[in-house]
């Protein structure tokens, strides 16, 4: 991880190890909703990395699972890109705020990838 975010709030949990047992870990604490999605990845992503003798999909994995677990550790962050999310998402928004939310969700997307070196 290369920095943290400047944020007004602490993070709810120190950034975990980017392994599938620490990312799981994290998410159940954090964000529970999300853990069957999780083990789904996780199970995809084994089997595609036996399948294909590769290392790709799990790697792929962790930098998934380990962006999404940077966003929701920070409270201000993870409403801020759910928020946007669901303006994106509405059909009845104009169209430039919109875009506009799909662009941050991109930034945020982009800075917390980034702080943990994915």
């Amino acid at each position: 991880m290369s920095s943290q975010p400047t944020e007004a709030s602490a993070p709810l949990i120190p950034m975990p190890s980017l392994t599938p047992d620490a990312l799981r870990a994290a998410v159940a604490e954090i964000v529970p909703s999300r853990l069957p999605e999780l083990n789904e990845h996780l199970a995809r992503a084994a089997t595609s990395a036996q399948r294909t003798s590769s290392v790709g999909p799990l790697r792929a994995f962790t930098a998934h699972w380990g962006t999404v677990v940077n966003i929701e550790r920070w409270p201000q962050r993870a409403a801020r890109f759910h928020s946007c999310e669901e303006l994106a998402a509405d059909p009845l928004a104009d169209p430039e705020d919109a875009r506009a939310a799909a662009s941050e969700i991109g930034h945020i997307l982009r800075t917390a990838g980034e702080e943990i070196g994915v």
